[in-house]
This record gives C-alpha cells, structure tokens and sequence, in this order.
C-alpha cells in the first residue's frame, strides 16, 4: 500500500514553514520532502534537511535529466522535488508532504492525481506584511513586491482541497493535522490495513 501525498502551498509569510515544522513534531508518520533550490542558505538554514543547496547550474543540469517531479522559479530562485526519492519513500507505505508553490502544485496534480493539496492562508494582509517585516531580512521594496506577489498566490487558492487560515499557530496546527490523520483511515487505505481484523470480525462463531 502506497503512502499518501500532501502538498502544502501559501503565499510567503503566510506561517507555512513553521506549521509544517510542528506537524511533523506531533504527527511521526508523515515525512518532509526536502526540494532542491539554487538560492543561498539563510541563517540557520542545513544542506540536506532544510534544502539540497545546488548551484543554478547544477540545478539547470537536473532538470535536462529529468529528476525533478516538479519544478518553479521563485523570486529569481529554482526549487524543485526529486522524483525518485519521492517514488521510493511512497512506494514503501510513507506519508509525504511536499512544501511547494501554486506552480509547482499544478504540476504535482497532473502527475499525482491522488495527492492531497492544501493552502495556507494568513488572517489578513496586514497580518501578512507585519510577519515579513519581523523576518528582518528583506527592504521595504522587497518586502512590497512580496506582498504584490501574495495576493497572486492567494488568487490559487481555490485549486486546492483545504484551505486553512493560520491565524492561531495552535488551532492551524490542529486542523492541518486532522486532514492528515482524515486522510489515513480513508476506506480504500483501511480496508487494506486493517484486512485481517475485518476478516475476524466477519467471520461466524
């Protein structure tokens, strides 16, 4: 029995890195995809459990080999997912979750019709722009055309099959994590799990 697909999308400074970092801390029967991208680490950031950190042309190379499952530019940067790895880790029963934009959820969609998408919302625009400016990291401008570049996102989010406002990281966390736990006692994956049991409880003294 293959393991589900998750994708996660928001627009940035929506929360979603720090919402998926608590599921996967409360929930250890889901794993991360970590993507590929040619931008630099920030600070903090480890190469190979935040990213793969390549250069853009190696990056540009893997994609001419067709390694990616899917693949976007993001703010001038190339994120992509490895689509062996993630064959793999499905194939062996795994959960995965794919932290990706809107572009790159499209394409996961056409390959993996099955995949359980899911968007992010934040509670308001201005909640948006007060959580980009605490980052610290970007000017005025930038964080400005991130903000143009929001809206846009967010204009995707009906593509998806749930939509979450993280407003309360507590209350974003729970529902995120209820659509995961849903989506494991589906019947077509329980039927198959628990077989045996459904076997013993039809069967006649």
């Amino acid at each position: 029995m293959s393991g589900n697909l998750f994708i996660v999308s928001a627009p940035s400074g929506a929360g979603k890195t720090s919402l998926i970092k608590a599921l996967l801390e409360i929930n250890k029967n889901i794993d991360l995809s970590v993507s590929y991208t040619s931008r630099a680490p920030r600070p903090g950031e480890v190469h190979g459990k935040d990213y793969h950190f390549v250069s853009r042309e190696a990056f540009l190379g893997m994609i001419q080999h067709g390694d990616f499952l899917e693949s976007a530019e993001v703010y001038g940067n190339l994120y992509g997912t490895s689509q062996s790895w993630l064959n793999k880790e499905l194939q062996s029963g795994r959960d995965i979750l794919l932290e990706i934009d809107w572009q790159g959820a499209a394409q996961v969609r056409n390959k993996f019709p099955l995949c359980i998408p899911i968007f992010i919302l934040p509670p308001s625009l201005q909640a948006l722009e007060t959580r980009l400016k605490g980052r610290g990291q970007d000017s005025q401008e930038v964080i400005t055309r991130r903000l143009q570049a929001a809206q846009e996102d967010i204009a995707h989010a009906a593509e998806f099959d749930y939509v979450i406002i993280n407003d309360k990281l507590d209350e974003a966390l729970q529902q995120l994590n209820a659509v995961v736990v849903a989506a494991g006692l589906r019947r077509d994956r329980q039927l198959v799990r628990q077989a045996n049991l459904i076997n013993q409880l039809q069967k006649q003294e």
